[in-house]
């Protein structure tokens, strides 16, 4: 980034104060009201130094978006106005780039918003480390692991319906170039009470109700459960659902069947009611009410019911090698039922979370880098406050210790660092109170094992008298009794509480139910009776029922436990370098842009706010590297301004010379440099904002001028392209001007001069012409004047060849009349002697001229008539098609024979000009067809529907199955039929499908699935066929008796294709010269050989059961009786 460039820092356009270390002056009021304007204005974040305070907004708001991850990534911690994203940065850069392990610490009360603010540093976690598919795989699993531990741990509370009833530290472990490989999940103090019993306005965990909203009616079913929230004594009623929760959608993070059952036997525990029996030794005895319940819980978890039912009304004591068996009353069985549920329940939550960290474990052993993210409940005080509250509050007053040790040596590190002189700071040191609680031998939590474990009657008042006993003379204790409870005044102090003052301020602790909770005691029974179960989980979740294994040692106390946790997780923060963020919440509404200011005013009391901001005071308010720093004010000493080319501690030193601050409100360090009062860096940032205007009218001013110049510059150089740009134009118009003038002129110039030469050209072409014009007419007169000569002299010769020729033709026309006249007297005698001749031979043969005459004129009558018969036939020609029946009409009676047998004769010859197109196939096909009708016609009924279908042959397509391969290898000829027929059963009458092939030699019945032969019969065997005169299709093939193949008797065979079976058998039997020609039998009864038996077939015409098919039915041994439809 240049030096020129400006940032945008934390103390630009504030609202209020960015930094709490920065205001002024400092009090509770101008805290808060500094919180509240800041709150106003969606302003959420502040600082306190490197402290984050968070304030819940209970609203969306777009300050997590992709962009905001990007604007504050790898940038000073102070450079950007405050946000979580801010402290998420500045830890992850110091655990990549220094090699720190960090750690965030998160708290604040229910409903702050600690849960939220622990995601949104995850999520920005993820999405600035590395990427690729192992790292995402890696991210994606710890941001999967929150949906499943929300649906255990947390609960709807009166404060906060999403609150996390468990503490939370996960360790992100990364590699050395900061991309995760896994993390630790750590859990501390469920609230298993909350499975029992809620507050009035509170709900049980979440997960019961996501599985009675979410779950199929089929899973439901099998955990034998209902949807109906009342029917279950564990949940309460007041607050099942909430607004804003779905239930239904969340259960889609859990669907783990085994988990289910553990859930839903949590559940049914809860029904499970006992009522009291009376023993014969004065004692009462529990028993189950109703069993219902406990038997679906024990079918859930496996268990035998009779043992769990006796472990609900007996206990076992055992003590060295004697063991001593007790009834349990009415109380003690549900005490029992109800440990058992919450042993259940927070030993489930335990497998959950170890399952989890086996998931998300790194997998390699290297060295990793740490980073904590602890998010645990925030300091409680309700009106009622029990052993929860009190560890709770435990746990906060270590948290506020190890956060006040470690602020102070961050703070006295960082003034060695930079070689500033330390000065001591007071602070209120709650050591005290951690040692009230914790002490090992005059602590609370020390007296109340010691009191769990003593034998003899351990009440909760013996507890108190004990309290009362040992921490009377302690000034942060209080109780009736004591020396500081004053409670001669103070009547707001019951008998049976005490009250210790925390940091935090005073908390009234109410003394009943702290044993109890404290032993969280589950009767060896039970844990046995558990361990009997054959679930998958149950063994593993109560490993101390194992009877190989018993252990006669008291189980630690809850309060031992959480304190050794405690103690754990205070080392483990100690090795890291802490990151804090502090969760408010504005109002106990859970509404946005409402600011209860009593509230965050408590708030701020038991965080310690004020006190942090006291110590991050005490010595120097606020403080900056050099760098930044003389980049920020520079422009407040001409010397430093606009840049400075030394080192930047000197240039920062001129710059607060030149100013004239007091040397006692600075200090310079090594890197940094250190102011002591806010009034000193507001005092600068007021002179910046001033000295900021001015540059900024300077530079509007520069801005202005240089603005304007470019326009000037602009308009000129717009003024210089427009004038050269016209004065071109003009220069080109004139100039076209002048070239198109010029080219006018010389057009015409070149019209002048073409012109003037056309008429020389025109001048010589005439004298040409005249000339030869002259040249043409002195010949042609030369020319006339000789044929005029020569013509004349023609005409003399010619004169006399006219005369003479005259002459000669006068003199033959004489000559030829002559001639003619003489031919006319001589044609006249022969025509005289002719008709002279003719006369004489008329007479001589009149009398044979009229016998014969009518004859010749009937012949030649006939001849006419015949011929006109014949041209007329030939216009009115027939088709050639052999079916066209249609013949002239005739036009003579006597012509009747002639016209038939011509009709005859064109017939047969139009027939055989037919047939003389056909194939070899086609004439063999229509001889089929033609000896089918010399067989069929008029004799069986189903023959006229088969004479429009073609005889294909193969109709089942044998050689391109591959199903009946093996059935075509077995045929030896050529297969001339194929198809499926139906073989009549002889027994009853039933059909079966059969494949029937014919070939020249034989014919072959296979099954029709399997292609495998039934039968083979050679036609040498085969003496008839029998058929009836009905519409169907039964044929029986008749054998020879005493060959091979009538071993079995005939075939009785049914097929739609009879017509063309039987022919094609009759024209196989027809073309055969080693075999007889195979007769066929027509008729409606006829015999059929059965094996020894011979069988009549009947045909009869009726109405078969199957609706319009031909019915088969066996009648008796002698009869086969036929039912063909009528038709």
């Amino acid at each position: 980034m240049s030096k020129m460039e400006v940032k945008t820092s934390l103390l630009d356009n504030m609202i209020g104060v960015g930094d709490m270390v920065l205001i002024e002056p400092l009090s509770e009021d101008t805290f808060i009201e500094n919180l509240k304007k800041r709150f106003d204005h969606n302003e959420i974040y502040t600082y306190i130094g490197s402290v984050v305070i968070s304030m819940n907004p209970y609203k969306s708001l777009p300050i997590y978006t992709a962009e905001k991850v990007e604007e504050y990534r790898n940038r000073n911690f102070y450079e950007l106005s405050p946000h979580i994203y801010a402290l998420a940065d500045e830890a992850y850069r110091s655990l990549r780039e220094q090699d720190n392990d960090q750690c965030i610490l998160i708290t604040g009360e229910s409903g702050a918003g600690k849960t939220e603010a622990s995601k949104f540093v995850m999520s920005y976690v993820a999405a600035v480390c590395g990427k690729g598919q192992e790292v995402n795989k890696v991210k994606e699993q710890l941001l999967q692991s929150n949906p499943v531990l929300e649906a255990f741990g947390n609960a709807k509370t009166v404060r906060n319906d999403n609150s996390s009833r468990f503490g939370k530290y996960m360790d992100i472990e990364f590699d050395f170039k900061g991309d995760p490989l896994g993390g630790v999940i750590s859990n501390y103090l469920l609230e298993k009470s909350r499975v029992v019993k809620q507050p009035r306005g509170e709900r049980n965990f979440h997960i019961f109700y996501q599985l009675l909203s979410g779950a199929s009616d089929d899973t439901l079913k099998k955990l034998k459960l209902d949807r109906d929230f009342s029917k279950y004594n564990y949940l309460s009623l007041d607050s099942a659902t909430v607004n804003g929760l779905d239930d239904a959608a969340s259960f889609r993070t859990v669907r783990v069947q085994s988990i289910l059952e553990l859930v839903a036997a949590v559940l049914k525990l809860g029904n499970i009611e006992f009522k009291p029996e009376s023993r014969c030794n004065g004692y009462d005895e529990s028993r189950v009410k109703d069993k219902n319940d406990l038997k679906e819980m024990c079918e859930l978890l496996g268990i035998e019911q009779s043992v769990l039912e006796r472990a609900f009304s007996f206990r076992t004591v055992e003590a060295k090698m004697e063991k001593v068996s007790t009834t349990l009353n009415v109380a003690q069985a549900y005490y029992a039922r109800d440990a058992l549920a919450k042993n259940l329940y927070s030993r489930l939550f335990s497998w959950l979370v170890n399952r989890i960290n086996e998931s998300i474990k790194a997998q390699t052993k290297t060295r990793k880098k740490v980073m904590g993210v602890l998010d645990i409940y925030g300091f409680e005080i309700f009106e009622e406050n029990s052993f929860e509250q009190f560890i709770i509050n435990y746990c906060n007053e270590k948290l506020q210790q190890i956060f006040i040790e470690l602020t102070l040596r961050e703070e006295q590190e960082e003034y060695v660092r930079e070689d500033i002189e330390w000065t001591n700071i007071e602070y209120f040191n709650n050591a005290i109170i951690c040692d009230l609680i914790e002490n090992n031998k005059n602590g609370i939590l020390a007296m109340l094992d010691e009191e769990c474990l003593r034998p003899g009657t351990v009440t909760d008042e013996t507890f108190l008298d004990k309290l009362n006993t040992v921490c009377a003379e302690h000034q942060h204790f209080e109780s009736r009794q004591s020396k500081n409870s004053k409670f001669l005044t103070d009547h707001s102090l019951p008998h049976n509480c005490f009250r210790i003052q925390h940091y935090a301020g005073k908390v009234l602790y109410r003394a009943e139910g702290f044993v109890d909770k404290n032993n969280d005691l589950l009767y060896r029974d039970l844990s046995q009776a558990m361990y009997k179960a054959n679930h998958s989980l149950i063994k593993i979740l109560f490993p101390e029922g194992n009877p190989a294994k018993v252990n006669l040692k008291r189980p630690p106390t809850a309060g031992f436990q959480f304190r050794a946790s405690v103690g754990t997780l205070m080392k483990n923060l100690l090795t890291k370098n802490p990151n804090y963020i502090r969760c408010i919440k504005p109002n106990d509404k859970k509404a946005a842009h409402i600011f209860t200011d009593s509230l965050v005013c408590h708030q701020v009391r038991y965080l310690g706010l004020m006190e942090n901001v006291r110590v991050r005071r005490a010595g120097y308010a606020f403080r900056q590297a050099y760098d930044p720093c003389l980049e920020r004010y520079k422009m407040l000493c001409k010397q430093t301004w606009p840049h400075w080319k030394g080192p930047a501690r000197l240039g920062v030193e001129v710059l607060l010379t030149d100013l004239q601050v007091p040397a006692e409100e600075f200090a310079y360090g090594r890197s940094k440099i250190f102011i002591r009062n806010p009034r000193t860096l507001f005092f600068l940032e007021e002179k910046r904002s001033r000295c900021l205007e001015d540059l900024a009218t300077l530079i509007q001013k520069i801005f202005r001028g240089w603005k304007c110049r470019t326009h000037f510059l602009l308009l000129k150089k717009s003024q210089v392209v427009v004038a050269a740009w016209y004065r071109r134009f003009a220069q080109q118009k004139k100039y076209q001007n002048i070239r198109s003038s010029a080219l006018v002129f010389q057009s015409f110039i070149r019209g002048w001069k073409a012109r003037k030469l056309l008429r020389e050209l025109k001048h010589k072409k005439r004298c040409e012409e005249a000339v030869t014009t002259i040249s043409a007419y002195w010949h042609g007169t030369q020319a006339r004047r000789e044929l005029r000569h020569l013509k004349h002299e023609a005409r003399s010769k010619q004169a006399v060849s006219v005369i003479w020729a005259c002459w000669q033709g006068t003199k033959a026309r004489r000559e030829l009349k002559c001639l003619k006249e003489e031919a006319r007297r001589k044609h006249a005698v022969a025509v005289i002697w002719a008709y002279w001749l003719g006369l004489k031979v008329r007479r001589e043969y009149r009398k044979f001229f009229r016998a014969n005459a009518g004859k010749k004129i009937y012949d030649f009558t006939i001849q006419r008539i015949i011929q006109k018969y014949f041209l007329g036939l030939k216009k009115t020609m027939p088709s050639m098609s052999p079916i066209d029946k249609s013949w002239p009409a005739r036009p003579y009676g006597f012509l009747d024979r002639t016209h038939q047998e011509l009709r005859r004769i064109f017939h047969l010859w139009r027939c055989k000009k037919y047939r003389s197109q056909f194939t070899e196939e086609k004439k063999a096909t229509y001889k089929e067809k033609l000896a089918a009708s010399e067989l069929f016609k008029d004799k069986k009924a189903l023959y006229p529907s088969s004479v429009g279908q073609p005889f294909k042959g193969d109709y089942v397509e044998i050689t391109k199955n591959p199903k009946y391969q093996k059935l075509n290898s077995f045929a030896e000829d050529k297969v001339l039929l194929a198809d499926v027929v139906s073989k009549i059963n002889r027994a009853n009458g039933k059909v079966t499908p059969r494949i029937f092939l014919l070939t020249k030699k034989s014919l072959v019945l296979a099954d029709q699935k399997t292609g495998q032969v039934k039968a083979s019969v050679p036609l040498l065997d085969l003496s008839s066929v029998s058929v009836s005169t009905q519409n169907d299709g039964f044929f029986a093939l008749k054998l020879k008796e005493g060959s091979t193949s009538a071993a079995k008797g005939d075939f009785l065979l049914s097929s739609d294709r009879l017509i063309e079976i039987i022919t094609k058998l009759h024209c196989i039997g027809a073309t055969s010269a080693d075999r007889n020609q195979i007769s066929i039998d027509i008729s409606d009864e006829f015999l059929v050989q059965f094996k020894q038996d011979k069988v009549c077939v009947k045909f009869i015409q009726g109405t078969p059961k199957n609706g319009n098919g031909v019915a088969c039915k066996r009648k008796n041994n002698r009869l086969l009786e036929v039912s063909v439809p009528s038709p």
